[in-house]
């Protein structure tokens, strides 16, 4: 049984059902390493949660039917965002079909609501996709429509471990990867099983997995968008500097250039967002969009460190909390889960592509997250953290910045690790220079709270994948690429190529 611990107390609503995964402890635990503690965490580790299994599952079928309507529904169990669930169905007449041969599956053109991202999912969360998934959109309120994209098939690799409470208890479901588009109103896909080989005529053909849906994602509204408060320019972030050691007013997440409102209003919480919050009470007020940075100097002083210890810990980033992104805290499982410690860290890249803004990055991750948990059946966002094009450094699966929290982004090697997503794909393209520095700013300082060095190597026991069977004890690069622990392209060819780098890179801003 993997070490897993899972925290909750009564600030959560009373109404939320949760789904049971451990035995719950008191509170979190912390990092094990003597002499390198985080600033200590809060005494509970509240979440918040989602609707019960049966609620989703009426959710997916009401979402489907708002689909068809003209208007633009919002229930109130759904304040930001929506998703449109759109079974497929055979392209070909059965009298154009090859005999034998599996039936294409997809949606002719057609309109919907304001959607950004879409993806496709079906039944089975243990049946693969073989064969290709292409994507048309309609730029909203243009008669433009795109190329055809393609969407990678192939996600289940960063779902959670089998066998896991994260797995049970759910109706996880098998998934493409997501793929952001942008805003629009129309969708045509298709959906084409893999040719048979034709030097082996006794092939069997592999038909498409059962009960294949188009899920049409809107991020809805973050903070401070569609209000002019927060025009974000396509450049990075300048977290506050300079903010008292260990806290941060809570301040809203600004980009660089971005004018200071010029008044700020108290704001009331929900319990769900206060939760989320609070895990990171030690680093920032509750409510804080984002987590300052502060310099090496700032954060060895923040800690609680033994008398006469140098640790190797590398100045802490500026991250964009879970609320300033705008995540929707109703969404996912009640409660936090967590490992024993963080080992290694393991860099992905979204595969969502890169037609996005930096400006946009919050509505992707929003995307993402709505993608993850009401379309394929995660408990949450599935990785720790996420890195956009310009730089920004995100809050991602919720549970405590500074604590070993368990995510679903490396199936078999979930357990004491940690996940990044660099937005994107970068398979034939090069990742920009800033998203790779933040992956050496960001492993510097996690990494260094539990006493890992990025240049060195650790021993992981797999949970099964298929590139190691489960039980197998693997040594691996502590800063590791996606493919290190499955066999999958991610995290792209060009990415993968910069780990070298952002090992060395991270292991002098320790000062190693």
């Amino acid at each position: 049984m993997r070490a897993l611990l899972v925290t909750s107390v009564g600030v959560t609503c009373a109404a939320a059902l949760t789904l049971p995964l451990a035995t719950p402890a008191a509170s979190a635990p912390a990092p094990h390493s003597a002499s390198a503690l985080p600033p200590s965490t809060s005494p509970a580790s509240p979440g918040a949660g989602p609707p019960s299994v049966q609620a989703e599952a009426t959710t997916v079928e009401a979402t489907t039917r708002e689909a068809l309507a003209p208007s633009d529904v919002r229930s109130a169990a759904e304040p930001s965002g929506s998703t449109q669930s759109l079974p497929l169905a055979p392209l070909d007449a059965p009298s154009n079909r090859v005999a034998g041969a599996p039936a294409a599956q997809g949606l002719p053109q057609r309109d919907a609501r304001p959607f950004s991202l879409v993806g496709v999912v079906w039944d089975d969360a243990e049946a693969e996709l073989h064969g290709t998934v292409q994507v048309r959109t309609r730029a909203t309120g243009t008669t433009r429509w795109s190329d055809w994209q393609d969407v990678e098939t192939h996600n289940a690799e960063h779902a959670a471990d089998l066998g896991s409470a994260e797995r049970e208890g759910r109706t996880v479901r098998g998934a493409t990867a997501p793929l952001w588009v942008g805003d629009s109103d129309g969708v045509e896909v298709r959906v084409r099983p893999e040719a048979r080989d034709p030097q082996d005529r006794a092939a069997t053909p592999v038909p498409l997995p059962a009960g294949m849906r188009l899920e049409l994602v809107d991020p809805g509204e973050g903070p401070g968008e569609g209000s002019g408060e927060n025009p974000a320019e396509d450049s990075a972030p300048e977290p506050a500097r300079g903010a008292p050691v260990g806290r941060a007013a809570a301040v809203p997440a600004r980009f660089a250039d971005t004018p200071p409102t010029a008044v700020a209003l108290p704001e009331v919480l929900t319990a769900e967002i206060a939760a989320a919050s609070a895990v990171n009470a030690e680093l920032a007020e509750i409510g804080a969009t984002v987590i300052p940075a502060l310099t090496q100097a700032e954060t060895l002083e923040s800690m609680e460190l033994a008398p006469g210890a140098k640790p190797y810990i590398g100045p802490r980033p500026g991250i964009v909390t879970r609320k300033g992104w705008g995540a929707d805290e109703k969404l996912r499982e009640k409660n936090f889960a967590y490992t024993k410690t963080v080992k290694a860290a393991f860099v992905h890249h979204s595969a969502t592509g890169n037609n996005y803004t930096c400006k946009q990055a919050p509505s992707v991750l929003r995307s993402i997250y709505r993608y993850h948990v009401k379309s394929s059946g995660w408990r949450d966002f599935g990785y720790n953290f996420a890195v956009d094009k310009c730089g920004n450094i995100y809050e991602g699966r919720a549970g405590g910045v500074t604590k070993a929290v368990l995510g679903a982004h490396t199936l078999g090697f979930n357990t004491n690790t940690m996940g990044i997503a660099v937005l994107g794909s970068y398979g034939s393209t090069n990742p920009p220079a800033a998203a790779v520095t933040a992956v050496s700013k960001l492993t510097a300082w996690k990494l260094g709270l539990f006493g890992r060095n990025p240049k060195g190597k650790i021993t992981l026991v797999s949970g099964g994948s298929n590139k190691y069977k489960a039980g197998v004890k693997v040594k691996m690069n502590v800063i590791s690429g996606h493919r290190d622990g499955f066999a999958t392209e991610c995290p792209g060819a060009r990415l993968y190529k910069k780990l070298g780098k952002a090992r060395t890179s991270s292991a002098k801003l320790q000062g190693r």
